[in-house]
């Protein structure tokens, strides 16, 4: 009877030990997730209106098309245009979602994620492609260039 009784208090404990572990464990991967989805920001020294119109300059000069945003919402959304793959079986495309937030002094916050969605088999499972975010391409870093010469060249005096 003892025996069993400290077979049975020794396996509760253990079960109840291992779940901080399972805990850390599940914590650690909903935070490299949370990581991978993370939006890519940058400050700019202008009004939130201003900054949208040089995002939506900014997105069409990188071949986007605006689906849906205005600046009172603070949101734009935009894809860029289907690629086939050599087999011309699957698809690919970017989709760009972009955040604007003001800033205490007057400037504006702007968030970007970028998600890559593949079809791989058009033909058979049309509309089943999956959505991935890119988290190391150059294309955030040309994208906050090309609105901060978007927003230089509204400023800019007309030339004549």
């Amino acid at each position: 009877m003892k025996l069993t009784l400290f077979c049975a208090a020794f396996g509760s404990v253990t079960l109840l030990a291992g779940c901080d572990t399972l805990s850390d464990a599940t914590q650690s991967v909903r935070e490299k997730f949370e990581a991978r989805e993370k939006p890519h920001t940058h400050v700019y020294a202008s009004d939130s209106r201003a900054t949208y119109e040089a995002a939506r300059v900014a997105a069409a000069q990188m071949g986007y098309r605006i689906l849906r945003g205005r600046a009172a919402e603070g949101e734009l959304d935009a894809v860029n245009a289907l690629a086939a793959d050599d087999a011309l079986r699957g698809t690919r495309q970017l989709s760009m979602k972009v955040r604007f937030h003001s800033t205490l002094d007057g400037g504006t916050e702007v968030a970007v994620t970028l998600d890559e969605i593949i079809e791989a088999d058009a033909r058979g499972h049309a509309g089943q492609g999956t959505s991935a975010p890119l988290r190391d391409t150059p294309q955030y870093d040309v994208f906050f260039r090309r609105v901060q010469q978007a927003l230089d060249a509204a400023k800019a005096p007309p030339q004549g």
